[in-house]
């Protein structure tokens, strides 16, 4: 990851904040992007500009405003000179039964978790393939393995996880294009994922009978992109065995 420059979109906190961290120790140069969470975008940056001056930055921008997605990759090449990476993380979830969709909610789950990732893959192209670098888009077990109530989300993720492979189609040999698929890695912050007993039902469903972490994405997202040169349009399942389990 030495001289290499990665942009990271939801950088700011959680698993975003995780593969920011990694891949800035590994010797890379970080891009957070955030949209809301400025506190937390910037204690990051500095804490990390701490530990290698001029090696982070920050980038704020809605992700559901498509018109502002090159000034994302725009600033970021204006802060470091070149993009080797782009990690697709940000996402919205939340409950959506069929009873209840409305077209807000398709424009925010589609468009945070799917036309964003679209759009900003079109906005860094020309320079990830100057580059010959790679995406790495943060998909979901749920892709294939629908969630009950959350049919929107279900559906943007599937779509992350085709639009995961036609990129690697569309972009080679330039550019390659993988995904990494979460299972039960971090809890939603919504009070509804607050049930204990819940929470144990679905770690009982883990082949490993444990929770994930954070930095096991984190982990997967450095391999994916400094130590896979011979993989593209493949997406890992991070989940303990959830997804062979259920």
């Amino acid at each position: 990851m030495q001289g290499k420059t990665v942009l990271v979109t939801g950088g700011a906190k959680r698993v975003g904040a995780a593969i920011v961290r990694r891949l800035h120790a590994a010797g890379a140069n970080v891009s957070i992007h955030y949209r809301d969470s400025l506190h937390e975008a910037m204690a990051l940056c500095d804490e990390l500009n701490e530990k290698r001056a001029d090696s982070a930055c920050t980038v704020q921008a809605d992700l559901l405003d498509i018109a502002s997605l090159p000034r994302v990759v725009e600033e970021t090449l204006r802060e470091f000179g070149q993009l080797d990476a782009l990690v697709n993380n940000a996402s919205s979830f939340y409950h959506t039964p069929l009873h209840e969709i409305d077209e807000q909610q398709w424009n925010d789950l589609l468009g945070t978790n799917l036309k964003a990732p679209l759009f900003l893959a079109q906005a860094a192209a020309p320079e990830l393939r100057r580059r010959h670098g790679c995406i790495v888009n943060i998909v979901d077990i749920h892709a294939e393995l629908p969630m009950h109530g959350h049919l929107l989300y279900n559906i943007a993720k599937s779509g992350l996880a085709g639009l995961t492979r036609a990129l690697a189609q569309e972009m080679a040999p330039q550019v390659r294009v993988n995904g990494v698929a979460p299972g039960v890695n971090i809890w939603p912050e919504s009070a509804a994922w607050q049930d204990e007993e819940q929470r144990r039902k679905l770690v009982a469903h883990t082949l490993l009978k444990r929770e994930g972490e954070p930095d096991d994405i984190a982990k997967t997202v450095q391999f994916l992109i400094a130590d896979a040169p011979y993989i593209t349009g493949q997406i890992i399942a991070v989940d303990g065995g959830r997804s062979i389990n259920i």
